[in-house]
Formats: structure tokens, sequence, C-alpha cells
């Protein structure tokens, strides 16, 4: 792996679908004009179930620290007003202080270490 993957998956408020959508929109504008180091931040959304995926992709774990930085205030709306049950899902090794903040400002976090990839040889 070379780049930084993580999943965050979150819950929409009832009769918040409206609000998250825009605040949604705010923070990929944030994301578009102010993120250097981001190389994918792709929001799915399951309107019947009111669930939302977001899959995140940087350069590195630094990229991730400079997306927070950029988007604080409005995810902070965001989990106010529209969203709920904030899981996060990190892809290969983390350091400490990731995972710390992961467990202080996530409902969940699960960290995945590489099994098996395409670039490598099979593993039995």
């Amino acid at each position: 792996m070379t780049n930084f993957e993580v999943i965050a998956r979150l819950t929409i408020r009832p009769g918040r679908l409206e609000g998250f959508k825009a605040q949604a929109a705010e923070i990929m504008r944030l994301t578009r004009e102010l993120d250097t180091k981001t190389v994918r931040y792709d929001w799915f959304i399951d309107e019947a179930a009111m669930e939302c995926e977001v899959h995140e992709v940087y350069e590195s774990e630094a990229g991730l620290f400079e997306h927070s930085m950029h988007i604080m205030e409005p995810r902070a709306l965001m989990f106010e007003k529209y969203a709920s049950g904030h899981r996060m899902s990190f892809f290969g090794p983390i350091s400490q202080q990731l995972l710390d903040i992961a467990h202080e400002h996530a409902d969940e976090a699960h960290m995945y270490a590489l099994f098996q990839g395409l670039d490598q040889p099979a593993v039995v």
C-alpha cells in the first residue's frame, strides 16, 4: 500500500437529510479548495437506510491530519445537527497519535493490516 486509506461511516439523523447534504457539500468544497494531500474523497449515501460512507485516500497519514484541520468546524456542525454514529476504519499501520484521536472522536475505530494484494505474491 502506498496511500493511506480510511472509510468513515455515519448515520443521518431522521428528518435531517437535506441539511446533511448541504453540510456534506460544504465539507467537499473546503476539501477541494484547501487539501493538498487528498487523493480521493467520495461520499456514498443510502437514503432508504439513512446511512453514509465516505471513502478517503490520502498520500500519507499526514494528509488525513491536514484534511481534518481544514474541515474541523463544518464536521463538528455535521455531527451536532445532521449525523451520528461516527465509525472509522483505517487500512494500514497508523501512528499512536492517530489511534488516540480516533478513539477520542469516533464512536468506533477499527484498524486493518494488509493481508493480500494484487502487487504481492499470494499468501496461503
